[in-house]
């Protein structure tokens, strides 16, 4: 993803608070930084980790400085949540997502259904209509292997029950991290799902049940 400006290198001192960072730069300053993530981060906040930060001349902001990426298993995770939608934007604009490639249009946060707003809405006339929903992943249990949510979410259940009975044939979800692989609706028995959310599965795994082959409308 391209940033306004470079970012800062550092090593992640402790994330506590869950919105504060301590981070000693590459430059030798020890600086708190706002970290713009809500969960609980598991298996990406180790003390010792490499981190970037960027930097806001805000002269109303109390704290100049922004986690926005973490290293975990050797992989850049992008903890940032206010960049997802972003970062999925520019990937398939510059054809870096195959399956998302060749739509003569996109729109951003699109009304659909019952007060349900798509992210991404791709759409060309010789093809059915793209919904996309992005989501962020920011929980890594085992090596290698993101997950979502990293909480429990019924905003996330509501989302999937309105995006399934919308789009029958499937919903692309992406990730900042580079670890991770998309998601689609049609994998009813994601077990690590479970311990986090039971009611996210269960609206999975019933709405799995009930799709059938079709356009998206």
């Amino acid at each position: 993803m391209r940033f306004p400006a470079p970012l800062h290198p550092g090593v992640l001192i402790k994330r506590y608070k869950r919105f504060l960072a301590d981070v000693t730069l590459d430059t030798g300053d020890t600086v708190t930084a706002h970290c713009p993530n809500p969960g609980s981060m598991l298996g990406l906040k180790e003390p010792g980790s490499r981190c970037w930060l960027s930097h806001a001349d805000d002269p109303r902001r109390k704290l100049k400085y922004t986690l926005e990426v973490l290293e975990a298993d050797g992989a850049l995770v992008g903890i940032n949540t206010h960049r997802p939608n972003a970062l999925a934007e520019e990937a398939i604009r510059e054809g870096r997502i195959p399956a998302l490639s060749g739509y003569g249009s996109l729109r951003r946060e699109v009304r659909y259904g019952v007060n349900s707003r798509i992210d991404l809405l791709l759409e060309s006339e010789d093809r059915p209509a793209c919904y996309v929903e992005v989501k962020n992943c920011h929980l890594m249990r085992t090596p290698g292997l993101a997950e979502f949510p990293d909480s429990v979410t019924t905003r996330g259940a509501k989302h999937l029950a309105s995006s399934a009975r919308w789009c029958v044939r499937a919903i692309a979800r992406c990730s900042s991290s580079s670890c991770s692989v998309p998601i689609a609706t049609r994998c009813p028995r994601r077990r690590t799902w479970i311990p986090i959310t039971p009611r996210l599965c269960v609206t999975l795994r019933l709405q799995a049940s009930r799709s059938s082959p079709g356009r998206a409308q």
